[in-house]
């Protein structure tokens, strides 16, 4: 999947590595933003469709780490690592993600919270090691799609919280 920087024409230089995926979502940046800070909120939405999430350890801080298991539908448990590489409230996270904390084929996301009016544009870009491992994400585990389904669901969670503030 092709993805430049915002101006710069051509391709990026790991545009063969990366998977790019982007929604707008109905609440503001800061809320959207706010629901990947605290575990109570990303274990009700982290996922594609049909996984839960189980937490081992959450410290939301450049440096914190986050542990968990994702539990596929067809019961199929994903040991699952992160930590946190860059934090800037309420623009941009930047991330490690792999299996364990010394994956060797861990990769980078980068998130970023535009503002659209009175809604958000999350851009979720993830940059693997190798073209490989960018294509067996792609093929084997339907990271693009998966990718589509956590930011759906990200997107159903927040806008729901987002109506009982404006209720409320």
């Amino acid at each position: 999947m092709d993805a430049t920087e915002q101006g710069t024409p051509g391709r990026s230089a790991t545009a063969d590595r990366e998977i790019v995926v982007s929604r707008i979502i109905d609440a503001p940046p800061e809320l959207v933003f706010e629901a990947f800070t605290d575990v109570r909120h990303l274990s009700r939405w982290w996922g594609p469709e049909g996984f839960t999430t189980t937490t081992r350890a959450f410290e939301f801080r450049v440096g914190g780490e986050w542990d968990f298991v994702m539990h596929g539908p067809d019961g199929t448990d994903y040991q699952e690592w992160i930590t946190w590489t860059e934090l800037a409230p309420p623009e941009r996270i930047a991330l490690l993600h792999g299996e364990t904390r010394d994956d060797p084929n861990a990769f980078e996301s980068i998130l970023r919270f535009e503002p659209e009016g009175a809604a958000t544009r999350i851009e979720m870009r993830t940059v693997f090691p190798t073209k490989e491992q960018r294509d067996e994400a792609a093929e084997k585990y339907h990271a693009v799609e998966g990718g589509r389904q956590t930011l759906n669901n990200l997107a159903t969670y927040v806008t729901g919280i987002a109506r009982k503030g404006a209720q409320g």
